[in-house]
């Protein structure tokens, strides 16, 4: 990344947009770029596949839910945040990881510029590829800021995605644990 290129398209486009003499505005594109460099999109630096790799043995094969993961996504098309909660959910086969290691999955697929759907599919896939997990999900319930304060402006409204990976994909058993335990999950990021 070139936060110094970043900074200067950063205060072009503040002046472009008729805000080059505001003296409060000294530095924002430094500060934007940091932003989103080192916060915002910091899924980038992070690599799923690495992230899962330090699994140990299960004795058992349990369902795993992770709730109230907080997390956000950069929408790509007016890079604007979507904010709330992700819920995770995997049937181990043989190996499990840290409930740490599923909190930075999480973050490594979310804090990009990607779509809510992708992300969370992105999260699923990952737990059964790199994990050989049996089946995964991820409900990621976000409050984006591009539909609250750009064209329809429906404030308060929630966005739901859930994304099914491995044997809950398929038409049976683990599946349908999976929808059940997925039904019981708060709704609005509320316990």
């Amino acid at each position: 990344m070139d936060k110094v290129a970043a900074a200067v398209a950063i205060d072009a486009f503040l002046r472009a947009l008729g805000h080059g003499d505001n003296p409060e505005l000294a530095g924002t594109g430094a500060r934007v770029a940091s932003l989103f460099a080192d916060e915002l999109l910091d899924g980038y630096r992070l690599d799923p596949s690495t992230l899962l790799a330090d699994a140990i043995a299960a004795k058992s094969s349990p369902l795993v839910i992770i709730e109230r993961l907080t997390t956000h996504v950069v929408c790509p098309h007016h890079l604007t945040l979507g904010r709330g909660f992700a819920s995770v959910l995997y049937q181990p086969r043989d190996r499990i990881v840290g409930l740490g290691a599923i909190a930075q999955l999480v973050d490594a697929c979310t804090h990009r510029l990607v779509l809510q759907e992708d992300a969370g599919a992105a999260v699923a896939s990952a737990l059964c590829d790199h994990l050989s997990a049996r089946g995964a999900a991820c409900v990621l319930t976000l409050r984006h800021d591009c539909l609250e304060h750009h064209g329809e402006k429906k404030r308060g409204a929630v966005v739901r995605t859930m994304a099914l990976a491995g044997s809950f994909r398929e038409d049976s058993s683990d599946r349908a644990l999976a929808l059940a335990a997925i039904g019981a999950l708060p709704r609005r990021g509320k316990k």
